[in-house]
Formats: C-alpha cells, structure tokens, sequence
C-alpha cells in the first residue's frame, strides 16, 4: 500500500475553507429570513407585490453599491481585515430588521444588510486563491460556496419555529447574534498561510507562494480585458435567477400550494439541500476531470454545460400539479445553478493573479446585483398585474444555456491575464 502525497502535507486549508463555509452559511441565512417571512409579514403590515419587490430590490441596490469598493478594499487592506469589516456591518444591520415597522424602514434595513454582505464572496475567494493551488480552488469555492444553500435551509427550519414563538423580531436577532459570533472567531484565529505557525511546512510548500500583494487593481485597468467582462457577463445573466430563488420561492409556494409559515419549512429544506449537493458537485467535477488530464477551460465549461442543462426543465415548474413535483423540478435548478456558481467564481482565479481576485469577484458580483434589481422590479410588476409566475421560471430555465454561450465567445480559451 502507498500513501497519497496530498494526505501527507497537512489539511490547515481546509480548516480555513470550513470558516469560509461557516461565514457564507450565516450570510444566507441573514438574507433569507425575510424570504422565509415574507407572505405572513406582507398579511401584517399590508405590502403588496410591488412594494415587496423595491425591499428586495434596496436589498440588491447597497449590494451592487458595496460591491464596487468590496473587492478593491479586500484586496487592499487583505482576507483577515477586509472579511472583519463586512461582517460586522452586516450583524449589525441584521439586528436592525427587529425595528422595522413598515416597507420604508424594512428598505433601510435590507440596505444596509446589502453593504455588509456585498464583501461575503470577494473575500472568500480571496482566500481560496491564497490558501489552495489551482487544481484545488474549484472544489475549495464549491463547498465555501454551499454555505448559501445550508444557510437557505437552516432559515426555513429555525425562523419558522422562532418566529411563532417569540416573533419575527426575534428571528433577525438570532442570526445576527450568529454573525458576532464568527466575527469574534475569524478576528482570533485567520491570518494568511505565510504567517500562520500553525501551518506545517509541507502544507506550505504543497500551497505555493499564495500571498496577495497588498495592492488596489483599477476597474479600468481590469476592464480593459476580456476576461474580465465574462465574469461580469456570466454573473449578469445567471444570478438574477438565484435572488428569485432567495426571495420568492416562499412566496410562490404559498401562493401555488397554499403552505402555512411551519408547513414551508420541508419543501425548502429538500430545494436548498439539492443545491447544497449541486455546490459540492459542481466543484468537484471540474478538478475532477482537471486531474484526468483536461485542460481547465474544457474542465470549466464541460461542468457549466452539465449544470445548464441540469437547470432547463425549471421551465415547467410554475405549472407543476403537484408540490413535490415543483419542488424536484426547483431543486434540480438550484442545484445546477450552484455547481455552475462554483466554476463562474473560480474563472477569476482561473484568469486573474491572485491581487486582483477580490476587485474582479467584485465587479461580477456588481453585475449580478444590477441583474438582480431589475428582475426583481419586472417580476414584481409582473406579479402585480398577472399574478402568473410562468415568465419568471421560463426566464430561468434559458439564462444559463445563454450564459455560457456568452462566457466562450468572451473567453474561448480562458488566457491568463497578465497585470502589473
């Protein structure tokens, strides 16, 4: 018998990729108690369609807003610092969803949740690119990345049972309490593989030399390239899809099926456990046909092409019979949507050195947050006048076919950038 050399030089990474999973899992959660909440608190305080959708569209606003200094920021002042900062803001901002009263102070609330959060994705992948080699980075991104599907199922499992028994103040208050918490671990244990003692030396070596310069990339600079522009493209199209999965799905489900508060939990449970799966998958499969000898473009996009097609029978779903019937067809859409978030955010380590991860992530993730503002207003204007989510799932159903069309004219051969 021999023993693997990867098993042989340490797993401190990937204690690293468990607090990065940690902190994206807190993250969704925070974003998804008002989804969770929405139809019964639109009953109480008497929003309709339209107003629902400018609170999630303020949501999306400060997050595209936060987005375009997030990732400039994190790669200027680094992980550790840069991570600190965007958590507290949004502990803070969760915790300030108890005094809502109505749909102005909700939209001011769910702004500042936008800054805090907007710094979530750019920093992890900051940490990606300096804790994992590259055949490696896809399935690290992958699991951090399913955070946002176990924090999608942790929501419908405690805010329900929270909110019925001590309020819906109560559930905002609990996922923040969730937020210093990390804040307090992250500050007393991260710092970069070059000054962690705790990091053996064969970890080190088997890493490389993984640390950011401490340096501030221009968008200009950055958007002179088009590799650039397939991030900002590919996040543009796709992740207005999954803002509709966040904060609608409840809403729809109600409005189909007629769920109560405590009878949504399950069928969210099952959607967003799908797309936890998906994540993993997604991640895995790439490096897994990396280390059979393909090349990372083929490796990439054969993966992307898998979750697209995995995404399309979404089409049908608004007009599923049956419950379980949507809820298989949803969670095969979040669970593509996932495996394919996973490779579009390791494009940019894929093309960019690792100094301007962060400010790239940033700019595709400004993209899918303007994405996600205008479908929100169209699907809230739709739902006001129609009342049909058909449009909606057909929309979904195609973006990411479209998408990756879009990614290889842009970047055929995924070519590394070469920066100052």
């Amino acid at each position: 018998m021999t023993t693997s050399p990867v098993a042989n030089v340490g797993t401190y990474r990937w204690r690293v990729c468990a607090m990065l999973l940690l902190a994206t899992t807190i993250n969704y959660t925070d974003r998804q108690v008002l989804g969770v909440l929405a139809p019964f608190l639109q009953q109480q305080i008497g929003w309709n369609e339209l107003q629902y959708s400018y609170i999630v569209t303020a949501f999306q606003a400060a997050y595209a807003i936060g987005l375009l200094g997030a990732g400039a920021i994190i790669d200027k002042f680094g992980t550790r610092i840069g991570y600190a900062l965007s958590i507290g803001v949004w502990s803070l901002a969760a915790a300030g969803h108890a005094l809502a009263t109505g749909v102005v102070s909700f939209a001011v609330a769910r702004f500042a949740l936008g800054l805090g959060e907007s710094g979530n994705f750019p920093a992890a992948i900051k940490a990606v690119a300096e804790w994992f080699p590259q055949r490696e980075r896809a399935l690290a991104a992958g699991i951090f990345n399913s955070g946002s599907n176990i924090g999608a199922l942790v929501a419908p499992m405690l805010v329900p049972v929270v909110a019925t028994r001590w309020g819906w103040q109560a559930a905002f208050l609990c996922t923040s309490a969730l937020s210093a918490l990390w804040l307090a671990m992250w500050l007393s244990t991260y710092r970069p593989p070059g000054e962690q003692p705790k990091l053996s030396a064969a970890e080190r070596a088997y890493i490389g030399n993984q640390a950011a310069a401490a340096v501030c990339v221009p968008w200009s600079q950055l958007l002179r390239h088009r590799q650039a522009w397939t991030l900002v493209a590919a996040k543009f199209i796709t992740d207005p899809i999954w803002w509709f999965f966040l904060f609608w799905l409840p809403k729809f489900l109600h409005a189909r099926y007629g769920l109560s508060l405590l009878e949504l939990g399950l069928p969210l449970v099952v959607i967003f456990l799908m797309a936890d799966l998906g994540s993993i998958a997604g991640g895995w499969l790439a490096g897994r046909l990396i280390r059979l000898g393909w090349s990372a473009n083929r490796a990439r996009k054969g993966t992307m092409l898998a979750c697209a097609l995995l995404i399309m029978p979404v089409l049908f779903a608004a007009r599923a019979n049956h419950l379980w019937l949507a809820v298989a067809l949803i969670g095969m859409a979040t669970a593509g949507h996932q495996g394919w978030s996973a490779n579009v955010y390791t494009l940019a380590s894929d093309m960019f050195p690792r100094h301007a991860v962060a400010s790239v992530v940033g700019m595709g993730g400004f993209a899918g947050a303007v994405g996600g503002m205008l479908i929100s207003t169209v699907i809230g204007l739709l739902l006001q006048a129609t009342g049909s989510y058909v449009p909606v799932f057909m929309l979904a159903g195609s973006a990411y076919v479209i998408a990756l069309a879009v990614v290889h004219a842009l970047a055929p051969r995924l070519q590394p950038v070469a920066l100052p």
